[in-house]
């Protein structure tokens, strides 16, 4: 069982049509991702001097190394928190951490948008196996993507194709054991649409029946929270920040 009442219950979450710009995403600075703020200015650069080769893929991807060196996973509950704030905690939740890698896209000319994801909260059963009753029935997730050339990069595919890293970890990522969702992402298979399903069956790496609703395509993750709301309505995101806020994800 999943609460419904720990969230936005004002919100009427259907899909919509792509919010204005969603589609060509945006290198703008926004209250979330504050790309001229010191602090990403700084990771900008070290991602840079990263870098294994030249390129926008490879200084994403040296990015999100560091990212996960500097920012350790914690179970934070405000999405809406400034990048800065989470560079400046030196901790965050996948969500923010996600948001940052976005913020030293935008920083380096990268255009940035996000695909707004319900997903059913079962999935994260096993991060709370006492706590069930309170994991929201669905939690929204920003999934990001980059223009890179002419095409859009998902999040997903930032060190591979699906099929290559599906080849390189047999299972999947399963929401289980140490590894977050942004450190799966340079070695696993995470597939919300069931493109690495074949004729016969679907693969490990398919979380598409977790998949409540796609909401569509964002400029921003400020204007799919705008108009969908967080995950979890104020009062639970004040009262679970502080009593989780601390707990290292794992």
């Amino acid at each position: 069982m999943t609460s419904a009442v720990l969230t936005p219950w004002w919100r009427h979450r259907r899909p919509a049509p792509t919010a204005a710009g969603g589609d060509s995403g945006s290198v703008t600075p926004t209250p979330i991702l504050d790309w001229r703020h010191a602090r990403v200015q700084l990771l900008l650069a070290a991602a840079r001097a990263a870098a294994s080769e030249p390129g926008e893929r490879a200084l994403l991807q040296a990015a999100h190394g560091l990212i996960s060196e500097k920012v350790q996973p914690v179970y934070a509950l405000n999405d809406a928190q400034p990048v800065s704030r989470t560079l400046a905690k030196g901790v965050g939740s996948c969500s923010q951490r996600l948001a940052v890698l976005e913020a030293v896209a935008r920083a380096g000319g990268i255009p940035t948008r996000v695909r707004g994801l319900l997903v059913d909260g079962s999935f994260w059963y096993s991060r709370f196996p006492r706590l069930r009753r309170l994991v929201p029935d669905t939690v929204l997730l920003a999934w990001p993507e980059f223009g890179i050339g002419q095409t859009w990069l998902g999040v997903s595919e930032l060190y591979a194709p699906l099929d290559a890293l599906s080849a390189a970890n047999p299972r999947g990522f399963t929401n289980t054991g140490s590894q977050t969702l942004f450190e799966a992402l340079a070695s696993t298979a995470v597939d919300w649409d069931g493109s690495t399903c074949g004729s016969d069956s679907c693969s490990s790496f398919d979380l598409s029946a977790l998949v409540r609703e796609d909401l569509g395509r964002f400029s921003s993750r400020d204007e799919l929270f705008a108009a969908h709301g967080q995950t979890l309505c104020p009062p639970a995101r004040i009262i679970g920040g502080a009593l989780m806020g601390r707990r290292a994800a794992a």
